[in-house]
């Protein structure tokens, strides 16, 4: 077994440490998982990259995977890498004119595609790609070249000499990959990651899953650098890969095959939250009361022992068989170790509830040009805590400048943005700290807090800085929020655009037997409007006058990742908000 000083080094040595494990990596396919072996998935690797030698793709030329998870995701990431050159990878739910500004900036050679929308649109810019020679898609779209016929061309046209010679000329701080920035703002920037980046990033989290935890679950875009770089850590610890057939498929998929780990972003994790709290209203007499002490018993959870009365732990034990275990039970998560959430702050009501009910949430914190993690909870004593992803990894330093924002220094800094020195010098400085651009502080246990973002942050006309990210993040605490964006950048006061939960309020206006017939036709339902009114006013009262919200407007639009105001870590765009509402922005401070 060789040391690990390339990314690709991980599938040598997944074959040889885990020879009897009989799945590396599965998909659902016609409704059957799909299975690959680590010999199967080393054999695919090693022909794909035959083929790209046979095709003419040099050291660092780009090859864009643009492409949902899938196996053959992983099979082409790990080929590129072999044979030198760099992967980018580019979500299959952005717009025309960013593929072409991608594609464009970073010169691809190669491209390899899945879903007929996304292979259109590549079709439709390819005459202004000029470096662009290939396309391919994942599967036969009777038309363009697939996968299965580049597996071909490596089973026709070996290459084994020049893949040995490739692959022992890459070195550890060479260039593995360039990933653009999906952001909430601005123009997609390339983030450029080395192999070692990315690998000590593996070695510093080695001991998060317990040894037995041998079963991941992925449904989030291998595209993001926290998702990919989680399933690269499953790997190395010779762990099974499952994909999501979809996000509406989640929870048949975790019936299924019951794993043992998995990664969420806070939203879904809310969701889960709020349809398992819906059902137990459902619930009638004695049953409905058993539930409700349940969960309120899990909001005064403490994830230290010690912290924990032996009366507390008593009554968790009889709400574990009478409710938890059920719940478990529902969502294939008997056998659960752990589920690491990142990519946003998570609320304590959440956290405790998963933490208490046999899911433990482990929080990370980071970003994509910190490869992508700087802090993660772990198993050490105060090494995870409800509310702080726990200290930085080891290798990493973190302080803060004068006006709150985190720096951090260390291993896992990028090595800067492809094409944009500028840039560049602007996030890193001369001592080499990455500007987060995030606000927050450090306790005396080396524990990380954000507090929100310091371009979110806006004064008031009175002179007043308000936060709104730490309202909206209160807001949504109710079961009637789906979304809440807060404005007032030189108002007298904070105003929001607020997307109702509409299946929590169709189950109220079912309860109070009120006629639902469609989400834009409830907001004009008083009795809605009034309960809605009460909902802000419930939460105003954790803030301060300055921060609440005097003023509000409900809209019926769904925000997806479709339709550009959710990021593929469902997080709000908060310019793309303010643009799509602008005249209604503006009406509610007139």
């Amino acid at each position: 077994m060789q040391k690990e000083t390339r990314i690709f080094d991980l599938l040598d040595n997944y074959r040889e440490k885990w020879p009897t494990q009989d799945v590396a990596l599965a998909s659902k396919q016609d409704g059957e998982w799909k299975k690959y072996s680590p010999f199967e998935y080393h054999r695919l690797v090693t022909n794909v990259s035959y083929a790209l030698i046979e095709l003419g793709i040099q050291p660092n030329d780009k090859v864009a995977i643009i492409s949902g998870n899938r196996p053959e995701w992983n099979i082409m990431d790990m080929a590129i890498m072999q044979v030198g050159a760099i992967t980018v990878p580019i979500y299959p739910t952005i717009s025309q004119d960013d593929y072409l500004f991608i594609l464009s900036n970073c010169e691809a050679h190669f491209v390899i595609l899945e879903g007929v929308a996304v292979m259109n649109k590549i079709q439709a810019i390819k005459d202004q790609l000029p470096n662009l020679e290939f396309v391919y898609t994942m599967q036969d779209r009777n038309g363009l070249p697939y996968f299965q016929q580049l597996v071909e061309v490596g089973q026709t046209h070996p290459h084994k000499d020049e893949l040995i010679q490739r692959k022992a000329a890459i070195q550890t701080t060479d260039c593995a990959t360039i990933i653009y920035t999906s952001g909430t703002t601005g123009t997609p920037k390339g983030v450029m990651l080395s192999h070692s980046n990315i690998l000590n990033q593996l070695s510093n989290l080695r001991n998060t899953p317990d040894p037995k935890s041998k079963l991941a679950f992925s449904f989030l875009p291998l595209c993001h650098a926290y998702e990919r770089m989680l399933v690269y850590l499953y790997q190395d610890l010779g762990m099974s890969v499952y994909y999501a057939e979809s996000l509406a498929t989640i929870a048949d998929d975790m019936r299924e095959i019951h794993p043992t780990m998995m990664s969420a972003v806070p939203r879904l994790l809310e969701k889960m939250y709020e349809k398992i709290i819906q059902s137990g209203k459902k619930k009638k007499g004695l049953e409905r009361s058993i539930f409700e002490w349940s969960v309120k018993l899990t909001e005064r959870y403490k994830i230290d022992p010690s912290k924990r009365t032996w009366l507390y732990n008593l009554k968790l034990k009889i709400a574990d068989k009478l409710v938890y275990s059920k719940i478990r039970s529902s969502l294939g998560a008997e056998r659960f170790d752990v589920i690491v959430s990142g990519a946003a702050s998570i609320s304590k009501k959440v956290n405790s509830f998963f933490s208490a009910i046999g899911m433990p949430v482990f929080e990370g914190y980071g970003m994509t040009e910190a490869s992508p993690v700087i802090a993660v909870s772990d198993k050490s004593k105060g090494g995870r805590e409800v509310g702080t992803p726990g200290r930085a990894l080891p290798g990493v330093e973190v302080t803060t400048s004068e006006n709150g924002e985190i720096l951090c220094r260390g291993h896992n800094v990028m090595m800067g943005y492809y094409k944009n020195p500028e840039l560049t010098k602007e996030i890193i400085d001369e001592d080499g700290w990455l500007h987060t651009g995030d606000l927050g502080h450090i306790d005396a246990q080396g524990r990380i807090f954000i507090t929100g973002r310091m371009k979110s942050l806006f004064k008031t006309s009175m002179g007043k800085y308000v936060n709104p990210e730490i309202i909206e993040e209160k807001f949504i605490e109710s079961e009637f929020f789906e979304n809440v964006v807060v404005f007032g950048e030189g108002q007298k006061f904070a105003a929001a655009i607020i997307v109702p939960d509409f299946t929590a309020l169709k189950n109220w206006c079912q309860q109070h037997k009120i006629a639902f017939k469609s989400p834009i036709e409830a907001l004009n339902i008083k009795e809605v409007k009034e309960r809605i009114a009460a909902e802000v006013k419930k939460y105003n009262r954790f803030f301060g006058e300055t921060e609440q919200i005097k003023r509000y407007a409900l809209v019926s639009d769904e925000w997806t990742v479709g339709n550009g105001i959710l990021t593929p870590t469902l997080k709000v765009k908060r310019k793309v908000v303010q643009a799509r509402y602008d005249s209604l922005i503006t009406s509610m401070f007139v």
